[in-house]
């Protein structure tokens, strides 16, 4: 597992494929971070598609969206799953927040929340509409998520709108 960036710090571009349900068309497309500049971003790193927490969590925080708009802030998944098996996960339990495929781990090793055998460490970067990293937290279990009333906090204390 590599170095995870440091709160103040500028986070590094990085290009993804994903996609998001919008109604019943599930529209895929790359999903770029310097081109979400302007708005906050949480970046919600998770293990695994259609598993018992990673279901839990996306879904909690698809039902929070408004929440989240509400701040100014936009909310990202990222796996090492592929965007196919992110449009059965999304369709499965209609999330409406982009899931992006991260299949080579390139983006999980430069967060450092790259991992042998889980792939991915459940985690979650709150960066800013500059693109500074404000806020994270990394599991070591990943039995447990961080909810959205506390990034929503943590949104409001970042000062973004």
């Amino acid at each position: 597992m590599g170095s995870s960036p440091q709160i103040g710090q500028q986070i590094q571009d990085f290009t993804l494929p994903g996609g998001v349900l919008d109604g019943d068309s599930f529209e895929r497309r790359d999903y770029t971070l310097s081109a979400a500049r302007g708005r906050a971003l949480v970046l919600a790193f998770y293990p695994g598609d259609n598993t018992a927490v990673c279901t839990k969590q996306l879904c909690s925080y698809s039902s929070g969206l408004e929440t989240f708009e509400g701040l100014d802030a936009e909310v990202w998944g990222i796996s090492p799953q592929d965007v196919d098996s992110h449009e059965s996960f999304a369709r499965a339990h209609l999330l409406r927040m982009p899931l992006l495929a991260d299949t080579g781990r390139a983006t999980a090793r430069a967060f450092g929340v790259a991992a042998p055998g889980i792939g991915v460490r459940r985690s979650v970067f709150l960066i800013d509409a500059e693109g500074v990293l404000r806020w994270k937290h990394v599991a070591l279990l990943g039995a447990t998520f961080q909810s959205p009333a506390t990034l929503a906090k943590r949104l409001s204390g970042m000062g973004n709108r």
